[in-house]
């Protein structure tokens, strides 16, 4: 990986490295035609004492490696580093479609995601705005971004089955519950936003999800999305027993397509999990910080062993 650095116009100092190497290269060539003057190898080794020549090209290397630190140092590189978010917006988008009357997840589908969905907003840090959202055939924003976690549980504990499943419908409200966070102090910068989309079927109705996920895009809105049921879980409509496996493949390609994350889940542990898993990367964000004392280190490292060497090469060891 690259590094980036906070002034890589400083960068030039370590053109010098290549003309300190092929000045070292030139003075051996020099050194050894000198040498070729002694014929007696006698004289010779007393001249140059008992150095050996990986110690001393050893130094170089070391010196050589100090200065590429250095230089690097100097440029003032950056890393990057996980902290927790000062604040967010947060929109819960919950399944509420009749599907989600599937008992393939005890008690039920929709009971257990309220309890996940309440666990996971009790996690939430308190600095951030969470809206509810319930995805349906005619999504709805039960509740709009809000720091109060009373009135954000109790509308998800009374969210309530209703007709038909409308990802991109509910993925639009979701960004238009965005649009209703309080707004920061003088001079801040609006919050960063995201969605996290728990559907457990295929939409049904209204307009189909590239749309949304496009607009979703475009503002920089990651959707996390949670595939949530079993692959055999079903319901039985006016009579007839219809299968509700969750649309993993759609999910999956909002997530990505948003830069989020698809997770799947099939009962009430890996539902819990993967709010768990979710709330890992929506609570926490990647800051770049310098590291110049890093490479400084690593410089006086180098360092320390090209003297080292030096020392070998210039001191007389007792035989």
């Amino acid at each position: 990986m690259i590094p980036e650095f906070e002034n890589p116009e400083r960068l030039w100092t370590l053109l010098l490295l290549p003309v300190l190497v092929i000045v070292y290269l030139v003075l051996l060539r020099l050194k050894g035609r000198v040498a070729l003057r002694f014929t007696n190898t006698g004289v010779l080794n007393r001249v140059v004492g008992a150095q050996r020549r990986w110690t001393r090209h050893l130094a170089v290397a070391m010196s050589l490696a100090s200065l590429v630190a250095l230089g690097l140092a100097y440029a003032n590189p950056l890393g990057t580093e996980r902290q927790p978010r000062e604040r967010a917006t947060v929109v819960l988008v919950v399944d509420t479609s009749l599907s989600m009357s599937a008992e393939d997840v005890e008690p039920s589908r929709l009971e257990a995601a309220k309890a996940a969905a309440g666990t996971f907003v009790e996690n939430l840090p308190d600095s951030f705005n969470v809206a509810v959202v319930a995805l349906s055939g005619r999504p709805s924003i039960v509740v709009p971004p809000t720091t109060d976690r009373g009135v954000t549980q109790r509308a998800i504990a009374a969210l309530e089955l209703a007709d038909g499943t409308a990802i991109g419908d509910s993925i639009d409200a979701a960004l238009r519950a965005v649009d209703q966070a309080p707004p920061g102090e003088d001079d801040e910068e609006p919050a960063p936003a995201m969605v996290v989309l728990l559907s457990d079927g295929a939409s049904t109705e209204g307009a189909a999800p590239d749309q949304a996920v496009s607009r979703a895009k475009g503002r920089d809105i990651p959707v996390f999305t949670i595939a949530y049921g079993t692959q055999n879980g079903f319901v039985d409509i006016d009579g007839q027993r219809e299968n509700v496996a969750p649309d993993t493949a759609t999910l999956e390609r909002i997530a990505v397509e948003t830069g989020g994350r698809s997770v799947d889940a099939d009962d009430a542990e890996s539902l819990a999990t993967a709010y768990r898993q979710i709330g890992s990367v929506v609570g926490y964000e990647d800051v770049k910080k310098p590291i110049t004392a890093q490479y400084a280190f690593a410089a006086l490292g180098f360092a320390i062993v090209a003297a080292l060497g030096a020392v070998m090469m210039a001191a007389r060891w007792p035989r």
